[in-house]
């Protein structure tokens, strides 16, 4: 495909200085108009080695505020970015509404540079190429305009441009054995560079080929391409606003029906002796393994959502009590401040993704989009439908990462909820877990009841299985989420041993 590219297009100099002026006065002026209108733009530089990435950008920025872009420079990995999963150290750079985030290669360097130098096994091409369209594609349905631009020129003058730099003691640097060896072998990375291109060329993040051996002719025809993607991502948000509905809406799905909270047995409980004697025995087997995931490296997420006085914080409590706190943290998840509401609504949630060999906890989680912010109102109904599909991609690419993943829903019932509630109010040691909000929340029990549901069957998947914790008997309850906990981090580190025997 690539090869059959003209690469023979130019421009004349007179036509590009007048054809630059313009461009760049109305390129200016669309950045100030996506700031308005909160519209966050992703564009992305891939391409062949010395095909002109850092000059190109250095043109296309000179006609935007540089107080509202980014310009990151993505190399291989680092040893923290490698403990987490490969997405991780991009979806923490997506940028907020009304910003622009400049990737100098980007989430593509996995289908391609490290795939030819064998860091992105055969076997994983697959996965991860699923994950990058997951990705784009979860930004694209929350508004982000993706621009993808691949920088082309042919064998012969990738290795003019490779000599006359490693010529010059000023820029030698800049080329490395890897990169004169994916040119001996071009048409080996040629061909994975294509198929990339054909298995992520997709209508919301379409790939665009520039022609990279005239610089000139590139730097306008990448200029014009943002300047119509813009103009075009601007007209659809105003056509949007005007006939009430969501830039990023999807076919509306039915709801789920399926009762899954009504089968549960709430009776279940333990004596104070059953109760002492499994906890003591669960909590020194669980410090143990979590001793051994560290040292292999097993990366741990587990998630808490329940009723308001469901137990969270006490079946939290008993289950980091014996863990070594270096290697453990609690994220705490409580409404979106400012920044958190101007990125995508998981991106707060990726930026505590745990490295390798360590614990993530969260107390209430990303689930919020389809319970909370569904029945408050706090997001449209297009997005909280899409979210579960978005979530679990999420989990999805945590799991491919090599996380354990593990959701519990802590259930009580009505009469037991609003038993606590009162006790609360009653002591004076405790009326601060108590709040005007947590009645509100009651009167919509039945809504909440209906989302909860939905998001049972919705989302619980074999990589990242929903546990519904019998919740009425507090000591049951906390006994059930550590053997969970314990059994899962058995059958994973029994897993990598027998894959790395």
């Amino acid at each position: 495909m690539l090869e059959k590219i003209d690469l023979n297009k130019k421009v004349e100099k007179k036509t590009y200085r007048k054809s630059m002026d313009e461009a760049g006065e109305r390129l200016g002026l669309l950045q100030r108009e996506c700031k308005a209108a909160g519209i966050p733009i992703i564009i992305v530089f891939e391409g062949m080695g010395a095909a002109g990435k850092g000059v190109q950008i250095n043109r296309l920025i000179q006609s935007l505020d540089p107080r509202g872009f980014d310009v990151y420079a993505c190399n291989r990995a680092t040893e923290d970015e490698q403990m987490r999963p490969f997405l991780w150290r991009y979806w923490t750079k997506t940028p907020a509404k009304g910003r622009i985030a400049i990737f100098d290669r980007s989430w593509y360097r996995s289908l391609q540079v490290d795939r030819f130098d064998g860091l992105t096994p055969e076997n994983m091409l697959a996965d991860a190429c699923q994950d990058i369209m997951s990705f784009e594609k979860q930004l694209s349905d929350d508004g982000t305009a993706i621009i993808k631009f691949f920088l082309y020129i042919d064998k012969e003058e990738q290795k003019k441009r490779f000599k006359k730099l490693d010529g010059s003691k000023e820029t030698a640097w800049r080329v490395t054995k890897e990169d004169w060896q994916r040119n001996k072998e071009f048409d080996r990375y040629l061909q994975m560079n294509e198929e990339m291109l054909e298995k992520t060329d997709t209508d919301y993040a379409p790939w665009t080929i520039i022609e990279a051996l005239d610089k000139d002719y590139a730097a306008l025809k990448i200029i014009t391409t943002v300047i119509d993607r813009l103009e075009y991502e601007l007209a659809r948000k105003k056509m949007a606003s005007k006939e009430g509905r969501d830039t990023g809406a999807l076919t509306a799905r039915e709801h789920f029906k399926n009762g899954v909270l009504s089968g549960i047995d709430l009776s279940k409980s333990l004596t104070e002796e059953e109760y002492k004697t499994r906890l003591k025995k669960l909590q020194k087997r669980l410090s143990e393994l979590h001793s051994e995931i560290y040292r292999l490296r097993i990366p741990v997420v587990i998630g808490f959502e329940g009723w308001d006085a469901g137990g969270k914080g006490g079946a939290i409590k008993r289950l980091t009590s014996q863990l070594d706190p270096r290697g453990y943290r609690v994220n705490p998840t409580a409404s979106p401040n400012d920044i958190e509401k101007v990125h995508h609504y998981l991106w707060r949630f990726w930026n505590n993704v745990p490295k390798a060999g360590h614990i993530a906890i969260f107390d209430r989680t990303w689930y919020g989009r389809v319970m909370v912010e569904r029945i408050e109102g706090f997001c449209t109904e297009a997005e909280w439908k899409r979210a579960y599909l978005e979530i679990n991609e999420m989990e999805s690419h945590m799991a491919n990462a090599g996380a354990v993943v593990l959701k519990f829903w802590l259930h009580i019932d009505k009469d037991e909820q609003e038993r606590r509630f009162k006790e609360r109010q009653e002591n004076p040691m405790k009326q601060w877990k108590i709040t005007d909000e947590d009645w509100r929340n009651r009167e919509k029990w039945d809504a909440y009841e209906e989302a909860v549901n939905e998001m049972l069957v919705r989302t619980s998947t074999t990589y990242a299985p929903w546990i519904v914790v019998e919740g009425n008997d507090k000591r049951y309850a906390r006994v059930k989420v550590l053997k969970t906990v314990v059994d899962a981090l058995e059958k994973k580190i029994k897993e990598v041993k027998e894959n790395r025997e």
